[in-house]
């Protein structure tokens, strides 16, 4: 009888101390949830299924945070529960039930999964609040091409379409402007072979006098009586 006495205590013996430390609020971080505030007339029930999911998120994001030791839900002790939603809770070590985590290491892991702890009761960081851990902010967004990149390719690129432009346009001018002489030379020598072909000189042309053209002029022998 004096055995089974004592394999009863050294079984039940641990949580006991564990919850008495749970009780003293020293140890522990208070939990509170506004779920009506939250979700309105969605919202939920707490319940024991509620509880045991709560539970269960903090034993996930214990063991992401330590990445070795293997909680359970049976280290997260919850007690000094009320019907506004709110308790409070420890989480004691896989190895042994009547040693807590230390505090900071517990806040650390709450703040690097709060989260996937919201996400899981639909909440936020002001609607499921951990008293005395403050949310952690949001990762900042990482870029596999830094912005600054970005804006000087951007940068040199209308640069060097600018320059290609210029460029461009300065040719198409000189170009135009060639194809003009060509064609101004090419009419004055027109000009020249039909002035030429007729028997007149361009310079005589231009002539202040002009030319004298003895067909047109007067006879004054077949004009007197």
């Amino acid at each position: 009888m004096k055995m089974i006495t004592r394999i009863l205590l050294l079984i039940f013996l641990p949580s006991v101390i564990a919850r008495d430390l749970c009780k003293d609020g020293k140890d522990g971080y208070k939990v509170r949830l506004s779920i009506k505030t939250a979700l309105g007339d969605e919202a939920y029930e707490w319940n024991e299924s509620e509880m045991f999911l709560f539970r269960s998120s903090l034993a996930f994001a214990m063991r992401k945070y330590t990445q070795r030791e293997t909680f359970d839900i049976s280290n997260i002790l919850v007690c000094n529960e009320t019907k506004r939603v709110s308790f409070v809770f420890v989480v004691t070590s896989p190895n042994d039930s009547t040693k807590l985590i230390p505090k900071d290491h517990v806040a650390s892991a709450v703040r690097q999964h709060k989260h996937r702890i919201n996400s899981a009761f639909l909440l936020s960081d002001g609607t499921l609040e951990f008293v005395g851990i403050p949310p952690t902010l949001a990762a900042p967004i990482t870029y596999s091409t830094q912005p600054w990149l970005i804006v000087f390719g951007v940068v040199i690129g209308a640069v060097a379409v600018g320059i290609v432009s210029l460029l461009m346009s300065t040719m198409t001018r000189r170009r135009r402007a060639a194809d003009k002489g060509v064609d101004s030379g090419q009419e004055e020598e027109q000009m020249e072979g039909i002035v030429k072909g007729n028997g007149t000189s361009l310079t005589r042309l231009e002539s202040k006098d002009g030319v004298y053209n003895q067909a047109f002029s007067n006879d004054e022998r077949f004009t007197k009586l």
